[in-house]
């Protein structure tokens, strides 16, 4: 059975540069009902949940969004009153969830020609599930990775932005740092520039690398879920823009990545060299969130405020 489809003029014409509808065959999957995912959320560990209150606006400022005074598990069971939005976070580190998310990327891997995910590119693949209540909002947004967004239950409408002249997004925002809130500035003249999905179960979208965006589900409650991956274009990317992050935290202005080619190269090694030190020291949740906080501050930690745990 084929999981995931896209035309084929979009892989010809669109992709990566440009987001494209997909159909896909994951509505009703036993792994993606609400009595799975609570099961879900109950075993993952604390960094790997966010939730917040579901009213919020599309330019919601960080320190103004709403906490749920509810369990992970509890808004899962309860999503149909709750007024709330959650992701799971990570959830390929679960066997079932990955051979989920594998089993779609290599439809797409075979649809580009591939036949296998390592093939076509799809590296350091990762899956995120979000269950939101009825009219909950997803602020504006970009995300570090390229996404195949698939809707499982209920509506939504996924409002997605060209961003290449940086009009909407300054390189500083696109800069990579766990003691950056993810919600962006945004204004509604914004809306000119977007491209709108309206999604319902079997429907989805690709995302670009980078590409703002902002959501909003229907008059029901939402099952969705990001699979993503990084080409090796991104996870050069990504380190580059983690280290200038750090380095303009520390008062050091950055140049854009490209601009001076020599300078990108000595921090994109300097980055993974470091980051390769530090790497076994985060298979646990109690040390990671003790990093975030000695390197980033308090606020890298920000979603264990979000509620009882």
């Amino acid at each position: 059975m084929i999981t995931l489809e896209v035309a084929s003029e979009d892989l010809k014409s669109a992709y990566p540069a440009r987001p494209f509808p997909v159909r896909h065959a994951l509505s009703g999957h036993p792994l993606l009902t609400l009595p799975a995912l609570a099961e879900l959320a109950r075993s993952l560990p604390g960094d790997r949940v966010e939730f917040n209150g579901g009213d919020c606006r599309p330019d919601q400022r960080p320190e103004d969004v709403r906490s749920v005074d509810m369990a992970p598990a509890q808004i899962v069971e309860r999503i149909e009153t709750a007024n709330a939005w959650l992701v799971l976070k990570r959830v390929e580190m679960d066997p079932r969830y990955r051979a989920l998310a594998e089993a779609a990327l290599l439809d797409l891997a075979r649809q580009r020609g591939f036949a296998t995910l390592a093939q076509a590119g799809f590296l350091d693949v990762q899956a995120f599930v979000f269950v939101s209540s009825a009219n909950a909002v997803t602020p504006f947004h970009v995300d570090h990775e390229e996404n195949v967004f698939v809707q499982i239950h209920g509506d939504k409408r996924f409002h997605v932005y060209d961003n290449e002249d940086r009009a909407l997004v300054c390189e500083e925002e696109l800069e990579i740092s766990p003691a950056k809130h993810r919600n962006l500035r945004y204004t509604p003249d914004y809306e000119v520039r977007a491209r709108t999905f309206v999604m319902s179960g079997g429907d989805g979208c690709f995302v670009p690398y980078a590409w703002p965006h902002w959501v909003q589900t229907g008059g029901a409650f939402s099952i969705s879920m990001a699979i993503t991956w990084k080409s090796p274009r991104v996870l050069r990317l990504n380190k580059l823009r983690a280290a200038n992050a750090i380095l303009r935290d520390r008062g050091f202005p950055q140049a854009a990545p490209g601009t001076r080619p020599v300078a990108d190269a000595v921090k994109v090694a300097a980055y993974t060299a470091a980051r390769s030190l530090v790497e076994p020291l985060r298979r646990s949740e109690r040390l990671r969130r003790a990093l975030r906080g000695a390197f980033f501050g308090a606020k890298a930690n920000y979603y264990y405020r979000q509620g009882k745990a």
